[in-house]
């Protein structure tokens, strides 16, 4: 299993080298193996450095291999080295010449309710290069305890001490009177409880943590008696993320789910909505309870306190282990004073809520990759906005909303819309007002329809590229604005969640020292350009047309804004209007102008993300990929190198076809009839269109009658040939 660490690389004194190894048929993700199955190092006889403020590792000397292992402390040299965040990760190796053993059992008396046996390996390296390990079985959960000194303690003590106490130092101040007043206003609440990250500077167990490795625990083992706060759960992500966390996590003790009441729906009646979707079949059927670990727990973002009761709050805060927001306005048009207020603001909620939580051990911030479009290259860093967050929420708090439409080009300045500048607003505040807490940012690029899991093509909304693919299989988008050679960097939803368990995973059980940002994107891997989704819509739709279209499926992506517009007139407004005008001889409501008016809004507002590309770092998400067992590379895949874009896009036509439109594939007979009947119409219409012109032609120009005359007399020509030379042959 591997050894789950902090980012690392692995430099000799004037070079430094960065890998990236993949695990692939069971082999050691990095170095190789002697023949006597001894792991090496890739960079063979290079020197190991370790940054000497995270890690410290330990040499074994010759005495200390002839020391008796009776004891509990092997006699070791612990030499000071650097590692920075990109390193290959040396997988463990059997040793029996160096190891520990140590007990690590929980003292405590109320540990979670996990049930499944924890087990954790030490490992360390020694002079002759090969690594020595134990691996040590933990039945218990660590829980939080008070740490006592162990000076004087056995190794055993020692480390059952340390690993009992508190990861962190909840303050005993609860929030002032003005709290809801305060969020409200998008205030920072200074009187909230603070935490303090757990310091093992002095510990004793840090040495031992350092020298000998770090903790070891798949994802589904962890989350086992876990508990999650989801934000967000009603949203396209959020559904997908709670049926992949209780199928894959059987163990996990709960889900409790921020949500709205709704139209006249309690929280209930929209929760059991939600797992009332096709989406849930596969869990349903394996695990037919599952519903009982979903705890509805009403909210809203917008409100102070966020809308939370006394008694709800008081459940997160003694049950919640991991924090997964993924609450946020998606919508690129949104007024900017709302977008602040759900994107920033209830980041700032958020941070202040999860202070008050007694076990927190992870939160994960779902941002967008597109926060800072603005540059080509994204880096795993937050970038500063050049404004600050609170500088913005202040002008807002007097501006009426005339003058914030007024001046909001100005203040998102290069960015295309509201969406993305409150993003990187949101990204701001979270790590310069949640420095104390256990952070990790998700950054997904366009989401899509499933690729594998819950089910193939699995969609059910028109944002992002759903809506255009839609209105193309509708007849109704014949063109757009695109560059068919940039990158349509469009991730399958089932990526991001995966991605989203195993940060939440990873940064509680291997506690990195920084913000760390995963890039949830297909650029780097596996790019698809527009140019080919483009061809690839056009032939699904033809295969497996949608009913009741309103013309064939066609549409052209073009990058010149002169011809463009040209189109848009000739294939849409034309159409639209000769259909309206039809609409009102026969005593109708015209609909097709004002249905084609919201279409180009619609098109316009992804226009930018359709002619141009980016490119992100990915640098943290092949770490992680090379922390996880191979198992959990199986069950919480996120390489997009296999992914068949073709087959992928034609399972979202169709995905968009059965869950979207709610169209059942017994109707293709008819809707393949529907098709040919238009392609009949359109070759009538075509020649009406070319008869009439050349009628107009003929009686305007005498070439033109003396053209059309010479070409009938050619026809008459070949008739009576083809006549003649028929009667010879009888």
């Amino acid at each position: 299993m591997p050894l789950i660490k902090e980012p690392t690389t692995i430099t000799d004194q004037s070079h430094h080298y960065h890998h990236h190894h993949h695990h692939q048929n069971g082999h050691a993700q990095n170095g190789d193996c002697n023949e006597n199955g001894d792991i090496r190092s890739p960079l063979v006889g290079q020197k190991i450095e370790k940054k000497s403020d995270k890690y410290t590792k330990g040499q074994t000397s010759d005495d200390s291999k002839s020391s008796s292992l009776n004891g509990a402390s092997a006699s070791l040299n612990i030499d000071e080295q650097n590692i920075s965040s990109t390193s290959s990760l040396l997988r463990q190796h059997n040793d029996s010449q160096h190891t520990v053993g140590i007990d690590l059992r929980s003292q405590n008396g109320h540990s979670s309710s996990s049930s499944s046996d924890h087990h954790c390996s030490f490992t360390h390296l020694s002079n002759d290069g090969h690594i020595s390990h134990n691996v040590v079985h933990q039945e218990n959960e660590i829980t939080n305890e008070e740490e006592g000194p162990a000076a004087h303690k056995s190794m055993t003590d020692e480390t059952r001490d340390v690993l009992s106490s508190p990861t962190v130092t909840p303050s005993s101040s609860s929030p002032g009177p003005n709290f809801a007043k305060k969020l409200t206003n998008g205030e920072s609440d200074q009187s909230s409880p603070k935490r303090t990250p757990r310091d093992l500077s002095s510990s004793p167990i840090k040495k031992h943590f350092r020298q000998s490795g770090e903790l070891e625990l798949s994802i589904p083992v962890y989350y086992g008696g876990k508990f999650v706060f989801l934000t967000g759960a009603t949203g396209f992500i959020g559904k997908v993320f709670i049926e992949k966390l209780l199928r894959s996590c059987p163990n996990i003790g709960g889900i409790y789910c921020l949500i709205r009441a709704k139209n006249k729906q309690t929280i209930q009646e929209r929760l059991e909505e939600l797992v009332d979707s096709k989406l849930f079949d596969n869990l349903r059927r394996d695990q037919p309870k599952f519903l009982s670990k979903i705890y509805p727990v009403e909210g809203d973002m917008l409100l102070p306190d966020m809308g939370l009761s006394s008694e709800d709050s008081r459940r997160l805060e003694e049950h919640v282990n991991v924090i997964f927001h993924s609450a946020a306005t998606v919508r690129f048009n949104e007024p900017l004073r709302k977008a602040v207020e759900m994107n920033v603001v209830g980041v700032r909620k958020m941070l202040n809520l999860s202070r008050k939580f007694q076990h927190l051990e992870a939160f994960v911030h779902v941002s967008t990759a597109y926060a800072n479009c603005d540059i080509s290259y994204i880096e795993e860093k937050v970038y500063p906005p050049p404004v600050e967050p609170q500088k913005i929420i202040d002008v807002l708090s007097w501006m009426d909303d005339e003058m914030v439409k007024l001046f909001t080009p100005k203040l998102i300045g290069e960015k295309p819309n509201t969406y993305t500048y409150t993003k990187q607003l949101a990204e701001h505040l979270l790590v310069t007002e949640g420095a104390d807490l256990p952070l990790a940012i998700v950054r997904p690029s366009i989401v899509g329809a499933a690729w594998r899991e819950p089910i193939p093509g699995w969609i059910d909304n028109y944002n992002g590229p759903s809506g255009m693919y839609i209105a193309a299989g509708k007849g109704l988008l014949r063109c757009m604005k695109a560059d068919i050679n940039a990158v349509a960097d469009i991730v399958p939803v089932d990526i991001p969640v995966n991605i989203m368990i195993a940060v939440g995973w990873y940064t509680a059980v291997a506690k990195p020292k920084t913000v760390h940002i995963y890039h949830a994107t297909s650029d780097s891997t596996n790019p698809f350009r527009w140019g080919e989704i483009g061809a690839v819509v056009n032939k699904s739709f033809r295969q497996i047309p949608l009913e009741k279209c309103f013309r064939r499926p066609k549409v052209a992506l073009i990058h010149n804004s002169f011809f463009n517009d040209y189109w848009k007139f000739v294939s849409h407004l034309c159409p639209a209007y000769i259909c309206d005008m039809a609409l009102s001889l026969i005593g109708r409501k015209p609909k097709m102008v004002k249905m084609y008016n919201k279409l180009h809004s619609s098109i316009d507002l992804i226009q930018f993300f359709t002619c141009n590309e980016w490119q992100w770092e990915s640098t943290n998400l092949e770490i992680l990929r090379h922390q996880l067992t191979p198992d959990d590379l199986r069950m919480f895949f996120f390489d997009m190198r296999p992914l068949h874009w073709p087959t992928y896009i034609e399972n979202y036509c169709l995905g968009a076809k059965k869950y979207v439109l709610n169209e059942d594939l017994a109707g293709l007979p008819a809707a393949r009839a529907h098709i040919r009947k238009l392609r009949i119409i359109r070759t009538i219409f075509n020649s009406a269109i070319i008869a009439i012109l050349w009628r107009v032609l003929i009686a305007k120009s005498q070439f033109a009658r003396n053209l059309w005359f010479f070409i009938v007399s050619l026809v008459f020509k070949f008739v009576r040939f083809f006549r003649i030379t028929s009667t010879m042959h009888k």
